[in-house]
């Protein structure tokens, strides 16, 4: 099997014996099919979203989506917000927010771009917007995203004590480590301390903003703008810390045999 760049990953030495090579020897035949769990873990970090710029680090906006995609998460809510705030009317707003995140669909639709991202927003506003609709409570249309958090926090907690932090799956993909990090127990107690900040990020979020969805109305305002400034802002940040949190120390050069 090659890597991108053609070359054989395992050609590091003297060529094995190819089939047919050697009396009644056969070479066994590379397994093609099998998953590699580096390219798993690559393949679970593009997913998330996750990307580097041409330095090799972390590009903060664009794993956060973009400019669009930071626009496609916060403008339903904040329409929302407006909307409600003007007519005092559940069901306009509620209008509003839907047809905002639809415009992001056809938007993408019209730029021949991923619809992912916009057809996830989409359902989500729309789940929100029924929560809010059946109760009645203008600020039952956040509550879906503490059941996300929620959902998300438990995930990262229990990658850490299965010992294959989130992080490390993200981050290591980014550094091109791939899964060796797990071998090296420094390298693993960092990714571990990155996903914390992680955890650290969405728990800050239930903290503040929970309490806010139980005033009510009275707090729907500041319920709102909370989300705005805890969603993609803090998201980059926490981020950012754990990049430099996991960022690998400078490892000393090994004597060459000429210096012996």
């Amino acid at each position: 099997m090659t890597v991108a760049n053609g070359s054989d990953p395992k050609d590091t030495g003297p060529s094995s014996p190819q089939r047919g090579e050697g009396p009644g020897l056969e070479a066994p035949a590379p397994d093609t099919d099998k998953p590699r769990m580096s390219d798993i873990a690559a393949g679970y970090a593009e997913k998330a979203g996750l990307h580097r710029n041409s330095a090799g680090h972390v590009d903060m906006l664009k794993s956060a989506g973009g400019v669009q995609g930071i626009a496609e998460s916060i403008l339903p809510g904040l329409v929302f917000l407006v909307t409600f705030t003007i007519t005092r009317d559940l069901t306009p707003s509620l209008v509003a927010a839907l047809a905002t995140a639809a415009v992001f669909t056809v938007v993408r639709l019209i730029q021949r771009r991923p619809l992912t991202q916009a057809l996830a927003g989409v359902v989500g506003v729309g789940i929100s917007a029924w929560l809010a609709n059946t109760t009645g409570k203008a600020e039952d249309f956040y509550v879906l995203g503490f059941f996300t958090n929620l959902a998300y926090i438990a995930a990262m907690v229990l990658s850490i004590v299965l010992k294959w932090p989130v992080a490390g799956l993200l981050l290591g993909f980014v550094r091109n480590e791939g899964l060796e990090w797990r071998k090296d127990p420094e390298r693993l107690r960092a990714y571990k301390l990155g996903t914390w900040i992680v955890v650290a990020v969405l728990a800050l979020r239930l903290v503040v903003q929970v309490p806010l969805y139980f005033m009510g109305e009275d707090g729907l305002t500041a319920l709102a703008t909370t989300r705005l400034l805890m969603g993609a802002p803090l998201y980059i940040l926490g981020l950012w810390v754990a990049w430099l949190v996991t960022k690998p120390g400078v490892q000393p050069s090994k004597p060459s045999s000429s210096d012996a």
